[in-house]
This record gives C-alpha cells, sequence and structure tokens, in this order.
C-alpha cells in the first residue's frame, strides 16, 4: 500500500522532543509546542522556567516559531511518500521467514542480544513471531516512508532547518502509517484512540524498528527490504552502504505481538557475526562495515 501524505496531513505527528535535540537544545523545551501561539502565552511559558534558563527557553520559542513558518513555505515543494506491505511471516531460530506464496520464502535473519535484559532473555525480533514449527503463519509489515523538498532556501540556517524539519516529517509519516496498519490495514486494534502524547510515549501494541536503530544495527537489511516493497516506487535510492537517499527517510519492520518491545542488539560477538554472516550469506567482514556504518 502506498501513500502520499501532506505536510498538513502529518504535521501533529511530529515529535517535537527529538526536533529540539537535533538543535543541542533540551528536549524540556519541546512543550512550547502545547502552547498558543500568541505571544502572551509564550511569555508567560518562557517565564516558567527559571531565570538562568530563560535565555535559552528564548532561543527554543525562536527556533519553533521559525520551524512553523518554514513547514508553511516547505508545503508547495514537499513530497511525502509512505509504502507498507503485510505479509504472513514465521520464526525459524533468529531468522525471520515472509511467506511471499505458497512456494516462495524471502529470509530476513536477525541478531540476538548477547547479555540478556533484567528478566534473564536475551531478545531477539523473531521472537515476536509464531514459531514455524507451530505451522500456522503469524503476519509482519515491512515499510519505508521517505521526504523530499527542494525550496529555494537562501542561507544555512534554512537549509539546516529544512533538514532537520524533513527528518522530524519522515518519522512523522511513519508515525501516521502505523497507526494507519494497526487501525485498518491490518486492523488488529481497530478500536486504537490514543493521544498524540501517548502515540509518541509509544502506548500502542507492537513495535516499528526501524534500520540502523538499536534493534536493528545491520544497515544492509535495507538492501532486503528494497527487495520486498521497492523504494525506487517511493523516490529512495540505497548507497553502497545501505544508508537511504533521500536523507529523510524511514525503514524498517512492524510486530504486532502484544509483548513486543524496542531493545538494544549491543555488542556482537565474533561468535554471533560469523552465524549471522553464514545466514545473509554474506561474508563476515562485509556485514561487520555495514553494522558499524
Amino acid at each position: 500500500m502506498h501513500y502520499r501524505y501532506r505536510i498538513s496531513d502529518i504535521i501533529d505527528y511530529i515529535n517535537w522532543l527529538y526536533f529540539f535535540h537535533a538543535w543541542g537544545l533540551p528536549v524540556k523545551f519541546a512543550s512550547i509546542a502545547q502552547v498558543h501561539a500568541c505571544d502572551a502565552c509564550r511569555t508567560s511559558w518562557m517565564a516558567s522556567f527559571p531565570l538562568e534558563e530563560q535565555a535559552k527557553a528564548k532561543e527554543a520559542a525562536r527556533l519553533y516559531v521559525d520551524a512553523q513558518r518554514q513547514l508553511s513555505r516547505l508545503t508547495p515543494y514537499t513530497t511525502i511518500h509512505a509504502k507498507v506491505e503485510l505479509f504472513d511471516a514465521n520464526a525459524q531460530g533468529d531468522d525471520i521467514v515472509i511467506l511471499l506464496n505458497k512456494e516462495e520464502r524471502f529470509c530476513l535473519p536477525m541478531l540476538r542480544q548477547q547479555q540478556p535484559n533484567a528478566d534473564g532473555f536475551c531478545l531477539c525480533l523473531a521472537d515476536f513471531l509464531r514459531p514455524i514449527e507451530q505451522g500456522k503463519a503469524d503476519r509482519i509489515g515491512v515499510f519505508a516512508t521517505s521526504v523530499s523538498s527542494t525550496p529555494a532556501t537562501g542561507d544555512d540556517y534554512a537549509s539546516l532547518l529544512t533538514q532537520t524539519l524533513c527528518d522530524r516529517l519522515a518519522e512523522a509519516a511513519a508515525e501516521r502509517l502505523h497507526q494507519q496498519v494497526r487501525t485498518e490495514l491490518w486492523g488488529y486494534v481497530p478500536e486504537e484512540q490514543l493521544t498524540m502524547e501517548e502515540l509518541h510515549q509509544e502506548k500502542y501494541q507492537g513495535i516499528r524498528p526501524a534500520v540502523g536503530y538499536p534493534s536493528l544495527p545491520d544497515m544492509s537489511i535495507n538492501f532486503l527490504i528494497d527487495r520486498l516493497i521497492s523504494f525506487e516506487s517511493i523516490g529512495v535510492t540505497l548507497t553502497e552502504h545501505g544508508m537511504m537517499r533521500p536523507h529523510a527517510s524511514v525503514s524498517g519492520l512492524m510486530l504486532a505481538h502484544p509483548q513486543a518491545r524496542y531493545f538494544s542488539i549491543g555488542h556482537v560477538s565474533e561468535e554471533q557475526v560469523q552465524d549471522y554472516a553464514q545466514r545473509r550469506h554474506l561474508p563476515a567482514d562485509v556485514l561487520r562495515k555495514y553494522m558499524n556504518s
């Protein structure tokens, strides 16, 4: 399924915490996004911080105003794509086996933690799918989003502002897409009624691990996802290191298991690198480069 969004469709899904983090500002200043746009309300918001923090609060407020103006300027120049496909799938050991049809299977090898969590388990994303030995298919979502924008920005500040906003829009598109998958397309929680704050706090059922993030650290997985859903169809290409272009792009998996949660793979031992390389049918030295990208 291929969706095209406008900025107005997903602006409410932007998580401003990460925007301010990208600009080196404390994320607590993201609360400016909840403040009424009038000068009196913004002045009151700045005054709510200790005196020594008010200069930074003023800077954050000015940045947020600039961001809102830039989003308005970007609207005619911005293309936002999101694509997701749902597949029957199972877990086979540490591999996710996608069932393309009755005869054809596609393997997505995963990595497993080598240091147990507090609960004593070493997690792998494949753990959140029904084992193939049970003889009944589970489901998985494979997705990508992309944002491209080419306005006449005019200066370095505007260019950087555009890039950081496009990065947030790509994540916002993934948030919106995941919501549509949960409630409509896959529909495993059609009754979901979450606030935007609850969405950003990941209070929904299931997870959306993205390539390059702690539970899916191997960038070369993008080459496999590309084969499944065709990045080209949403204007995305891959570098030799598996990085997506345009930069404001996100890809990953959607898992619905009620107990699914995010985790970090952490250190990948040499033994696991060798095992993973065998399952990926790639040299271990090549995979190390992707995992260090």
